[in-house]
């Protein structure tokens, strides 16, 4: 064991957990000095495994978390979820009130540039930050929309709607459906409160996705399309953002009834049947957009390119991997490389999943080890990802299987 690589461990995650070192050395009934000397290697040359067994119940992690000689990919893990969880149950942040603390809130600009930090952060994969920042921005937003006036006040439910829209989207990549349901309802009404139909628009495709994942496909693909009905003249009239936001409720709608299909129920086959055309109601705005580079308006990554995309996660969701696969190989890989690298790798997950279901499963394997070179952190962190790595092991991949047993290693996966 390297004393010096296991003390920096534990420095890490105790700063990613924002905890001081002199907090840590009273949670550890230790002095800082003693803190110090652990996290700099200096202590003893193999540290005490109920030294660091201690140490990983301070920090709400694995044992394995420290011992693993192997580079950390940061991902919001179950800690980070719960202290989200914990700042959407809070009285003021469920009943829109202003909080006891008596800081002034942030004014609207800094509030905006905090929310587009968030997105950014996301649509760049570097989900660990979310786990940190979210917390704290949704308590931000909430008092600012509670203590403004005015106009600035519906700025600051458009920036609590968006930052609610954020923590939906970080729910549902890290496999909390319940979560992101919460989230996903908050936003929505916060969204009604700021008068704004776009980002009444861009909650409602966020509350589908929830919907969606929360195993109810169908209400989800009424609400998306019902959004749209009511908000599309709004939308068209708002410009790139309106029209992104409006296609990517027709490719919510879409992925709804893909999911509806897979079920046994006597809707099924109808649902199947509207797939296609909600995705084409899609491409239609898409085209009305034109060039792709207008279509992250709002972090919708929404254009034609993307639009394709969805055809493939469709055709997954469907169980037809093959014409997904089929549908891949057409997109160019200029425009494909112009999205955000969150929707890059998504996507390539997804491909892998087409392969998989199409019997080409070394071809899955390169593909996921594409993702992997895309956004580690969409490989290794995302439950459905990972899940698919795992069920490779267990179909064979052939001349893959070295390559496989690798990639299962730096996903964390038992052996």
């Amino acid at each position: 064991m390297d004393a010096r690589k296991v003390g920096r461990r534990i420095a890490y995650w105790r700063e990613r957990r924002r905890i001081t070192q002199v907090d840590f050395a009273a949670l550890m009934g230790k002095t800082r000095r003693w803190v110090q000397q652990l996290e700099s290697g200096e202590r003893q040359a193999d540290p005490r495994l109920s030294v660091l067994e201690s140490a990983a119940r301070v920090l709400g992690i694995d044992l394995a978390d420290l011992l693993a000689d192997r580079p950390t990919v940061e991902c919001v893990d179950a800690a980070e979820l719960e202290q989200i969880r914990a700042a959407l149950q809070r009285h003021d942040v469920i009943t829109g009130t202003a909080d006891a603390d008596g800081a002034e809130p942030l004014d609207v600009e800094t509030l905006r540039r905090r929310v587009a930090y968030g997105w950014t952060s996301f649509q760049s994969s570097a989900f660990a930050s979310l786990g940190r920042l979210v917390p704290e921005l949704l308590t931000e937003a909430n008092r600012a929309a509670a203590r403004h006036t005015g106009e600035d006040q519906l700025a600051a439910y458009r920036a609590l709607s968006m930052a609610l829209q954020l923590t939906e989207a970080a729910a549902i990549k890290f496999g909390s459906g319940d979560l992101a349901h919460i989230a996903g309802h908050r936003a929505v009404l916060a969204a009604e409160r700021s008068g704004d139909p776009v980002i009444m628009a861009s909650a409602a495709r966020h509350l589908a996705d929830a919907m969606t994942n929360h195993g109810q496909p169908h209400a989800a693909a009424d609400f998306a399309t019902a959004a749209a009905d009511r908000l599309g003249p709004d939308l068209i009239r708002s410009g790139a953002s309106g029209l992104s936001t409006l296609g990517m409720l027709y490719l919510k709608a879409a992925m709804a009834k893909a999911t509806a299909a897979d079920r046994d129920d006597a809707r099924a086959a109808q649902a199947a049947r509207a797939v296609p055309e909600l995705l084409d109601q899609a491409d239609e705005h898409a085209e009305e957009l034109g060039d792709d580079g207008d279509g992250n308006a709002l972090w919708t990554a929404f254009g034609r390119t993307n639009v394709a995309l969805y055809r493939v996660a469709a055709h997954v969701q469907l169980a037809e991997g093959a014409e997904a696969v089929a549908v891949a190989l057409r997109i160019p890989e200029p425009a494909r490389a112009e999205l955000p690298r969150e929707r890059r790798a998504h996507h390539l997950a997804d491909l892998a999943r087409a392969y998989t279901q199409a019997g080409k499963r070394e071809e899955a394997v390169g593909v996921l080890l594409d993702a992997e070179r895309e956004a580690e952190e969409e490989v290794h962190c995302r439950p459905r990802t990972r899940q698919l790595v795992d069920d490779l092991r267990l179909l064979g991949t052939g001349n893959a299987e070295g390559r496989l047993r690798a990639l299962a290693a730096r996903c964390g996966l038992p052996g």
